[in-house]
């Protein structure tokens, strides 16, 4: 009986482990998880830094069931999630980044994708060029030691100043005025001067440098010097007949006075020979004109005409100026409200109004003043320019 027993036990635990048994095989049956499958897609794959780049998953499958989490990792040190499967990323520095994207299901299944973006570097711009320069001076602007991050050649393109619009297309601040990496710039006149450069690379990337440059004017101490300017034209006039002769005094300096005096032959009988002697400054319309007086027969003094001015101008006073260039400054200081008149060519003119003989002495001409002399003396004063380093301001 207690054997009995026991077999029905033992036959008992028997079926009992392989219930068990067949029990825990179909509880690993129904644990098996089915994995989504991802798909990734960026566009553009190449950008530019500070660029976004989308990022699209929206044709990952959950295989079965539902896509519960899509996440990003940038590739940047930067990550996100989103429950669609559509983003997108800005990228600031230059470089290539591996996207991996890991869609999740509701069956606790993953899968991963990746994708590659190529970041492109901006050119990175070094300008070396003086603050400051003499007007005059030259001006040399370096860009040579820019450089692209990943290498590649450099276009240059200088707009030398913005407020000009050199191209005349409407932007003063586009225009091409020099494309090598180094250029002189125009220094000529004094003046703020502001520019920009923009750099180019083979890859679409471009950077822009503002730059500005101060343009000093030049210091001069002047002093005035006085002297005098002649010139003399002995010449022969038949009777109606005119003579003109030029000069410029004021290329010499500023004029104050002149001084001019016709004188004919000395005739040997009366009546005397009658000239005029005139004066136009053209740019002036300056314009004199005076006529010769009878001289004494007894004296044996010729007949002359004298014509002279004692203002023309003020004199130079001597100090500290400034200007751009010593031609500008003494342009200036001959052609100032204070130096204008006379600066000009200046035109002479002489004309024989009666020269002929009244009657002949054998064969000898009784009035040969048909000869004359004209003599002109100019005083100016000169200014002679001596340019100092720093400092001095005109008065």
């Amino acid at each position: 009986m207690v054997r009995r027993r026991a077999e029905r036990i033992f036959a008992l635990v028997v079926v009992q482990t392989l219930l068990l048994s067949f029990m825990a095989g179909c509880t690993g049956a129904l644990d098996t998880t089915v994995d989504p499958r991802a798909t990734l897609e960026a566009y553009p794959a190449l950008i530019q830094e500070g660029e976004m780049v989308t990022l699209d998953a929206r044709a990952s499958s959950p295989v079965e069931g539902l896509i519960t989490n899509y996440a990003w990792d940038f590739g940047d040190g930067t990550t996100a999630e989103t429950i669609v499967g559509f983003t997108s990323h800005t990228y600031l520095s230059f470089g290539q980044y591996t996207v991996r994207l890991t869609v999740t299901n509701d069956q606790g299944g993953m899968d991963d994708a990746i994708a590659t973006i190529v970041v492109n570097g901006a050119p990175s711009i070094d300008i070396t060029m003086p603050d400051a320069v003499r007007a005059g001076d030259a001006a040399l602007l370096d860009a040579s030691a820019s450089f692209d991050p990943e290498g590649d050649d450099l276009t240059f393109s200088w707009d030398l100043n913005t407020a000009e619009d050199s191209d005349g297309d409407g932007d003063a601040r586009n225009d091409a005025d020099a494309t090598t990496p180094t250029v002189l710039l125009d220094t000529s006149a004094s003046g703020i001067i502001n520019g920009v450069l923009r750099v180019d690379d083979a890859a679409g990337a471009y950077a822009l440098e503002p730059f500005v440059v101060n343009v000093t004017t030049r210091t001069f101490q002047v002093t005035w010097i006085t002297e005098t300017y002649e010139m003399a034209w002995d010449e022969y006039l038949d009777q109606g007949e005119t003579w003109s002769g030029n000069m410029t005094p004021g290329e010499i300096g500023r004029v104050l006075s002149f001084n001019a005096m016709l004188e004919l032959d000395q005739d040997v009988a009366p009546p005397h020979d009658n000239f005029t002697l005139a004066l136009h400054i053209v740019e002036d319309n300056y314009k004199r004109t005076v006529a010769t007086e009878p001289g004494n027969y007894s004296t044996n003094e010729p007949a002359r005409a004298e014509m002279a001015d004692d203002g023309m101008n003020a004199p130079g006073e001597d100090g500290m100026y400034t200007s751009d260039s010593a031609e500008i400054l003494l342009q200036m200081l001959l052609r100032s409200k204070d130096s204008g008149q006379g600066q000009g060519p200046w035109v002479w003119s002489v004309v024989a109004q009666q020269s002929d003989p009244d009657a002949f002495i054998g064969e000898i001409d009784p009035d040969p003043g048909n000869d004359w002399t004209l003599t002109v003396e100019v005083i100016v004063m000169r200014p002679s320019l001596t340019e100092v380093a720093v400092g001095a301001t005109s008065e």
